[in-house]
């Protein structure tokens, strides 16, 4: 990957062959939060400990989250329309750096759980308009490749910094993990300052011609793929520990270094993803939704034989995450007035998705077993593939 500078007055765009380092600090900002959104799981027992609540409740921290991810993302886009986009990336880095000092010196459960929403607003909004910034950063032939980049940023927080950050809160306390959170986002502050160029701004659309562009009959379908790609992922990813350790027969502490690997499969998925749809757009899209379906059938199978197991696991995470910059690219160019927004929209549609998931696998282990998991993911990613189908041969069919 080649990195260079954008050379630019006010208001152009670079169109370079090469990535330009101002993708970097947007990369920075997505590995920041990642870290505050998925830091405190390793820290429930910590947190629940020192402000004196049970782990259920300290777990409803995880779950404020990601309601605010998907209901405030949309409202803080529209609220925020009018704002240039640097100074749009400027603000919402400020509200992410006051949300992780106000968890640091959080007094009680309720100031923390302020502090958290503050911080999930932050979320999808900032996906949202780095993905608009991204893809505007580069010819238009690697636009997904670009979104992948910043995409990359999240994907080694949870490689990286997520197992750091849950180190730090062991030895040092939960408040000092949020701390080096802040500090990653004062970086990204900085980066942003200096690296992203002052990008042509679009004519304001008004509120309604967004929400109007966002209740198109495609975009919406697009938006429902997303929602159940992620549900078929989650849905099986949430209860990987006990599938690992009460059927395949791990020992709990390996459970840590498998989720690893699965990180570098997600990592190096997203970077091949973005290539991929850079090359063909929705047969990329529907050959990798397919490709997972492939995958979470063959775990059915492979969670009860350790090798295959781990295999299937790291080729199944680069798989999941592999479609995220095609996806993304997709949803913005379905809603060309107001792209922001259904790229935010998009994180949203993903966060239910991996709520829903999450509630279905819970249903499937109480009704079931856990060995149905994988393919009952597989059927929900499976409806994801039908969906896409549908529409690229309708497409194809008008275009003949």
């Amino acid at each position: 990957m080649e990195l260079s500078r954008p050379q630019l007055k006010s208001g152009m765009q670079p169109k370079t062959k090469s990535f330009p380092i101002s993708l970097l600090s947007l990369t920075v900002g997505a590995f920041a939060i990642g870290m505050t959104e998925f830091v405190i799981m390793g820290l429930l027992p910590n947190v629940a400990e020192d402000l004196n609540v049970s782990i259920s409740a300290a777990g409803q921290l995880i779950t404020m989250y990601a309601l605010a991810v998907a209901v405030g993302a949309p409202i803080l886009t529209i609220a925020t329309h009018r704002v240039p986009q640097k100074q749009l990336l400027v603000l919402l880095m400020g509200l992410f750096i006051l949300g992780n000092v106000i968890s640091v010196i959080a007094p009680n459960y309720a100031v923390l759980m302020a502090a958290r929403v503050i911080t999930a607003l932050t979320h999808g909004t900032f996906f949202g308009v780095g993905a608009v910034i991204a893809s505007s950063l580069v010819a238009p032939d690697r636009k997904a490749s670009a979104v992948s980049i910043m995409m990359a940023g999240l994907t080694i927080a949870n490689i990286i910094g997520v197992p750091m950050g849950t180190f730090i809160g062991q030895h040092m306390g939960w408040r000092a993990s949020f701390g080096v959170i802040a500090v990653m986002g004062a970086i990204t502050l900085i980066g942003i300052l200096i690296f992203i160029p002052r990008l042509k701004q679009a004519e304001p659309v008004s509120i309604r011609q967004q929400l109007t562009a966002l209740a198109s009959g495609k975009l919406m379908l697009f938006l429902l793929i997303a929602a159940l790609g992620n549900a078929g992922l989650f849905a099986v990813f949430t209860y990987i520990t006990p599938l690992l350790v009460g059927v395949t027969g791990f020992a709990e502490q390996s459970v840590s270094w498998i989720l690893v690997l699965f990180g570098v499969g997600v990592t190096f998925g997203n970077i091949i993803g973005g290539k991929l749809a850079d090359w063909k757009l929705m047969p990329a899209i529907v050959g990798i939704y397919m490709t997972i379906c492939v995958l979470l059938a063959a775990f059915t199978f492979t969670v009860h034989h350790p090798l295959l197991a781990v295999l299937t696991i790291i080729l199944w995470g680069g798989a999941a995450f592999a479609v995220f910059p095609g996806m993304q690219v997709r949803i913005m160019n379905l809603a060309q007035a107001a792209p922001a927004l259904a790229s935010t929209a998009s994180h949203s549609a993903g966060n239910l998705g991996n709520a829903t998931g999450a509630f279905v696998g819970g249903a499937v282990i109480t009704h079931m077993s856990l060995t149905s998991l994988p393919w009952v993911g597989a059927v929900l990613v499976g409806l994801a593939l039908a969906i896409t189908l549908a529409v690229y041969v309708s497409e194809r069919n008008k275009t003949a």
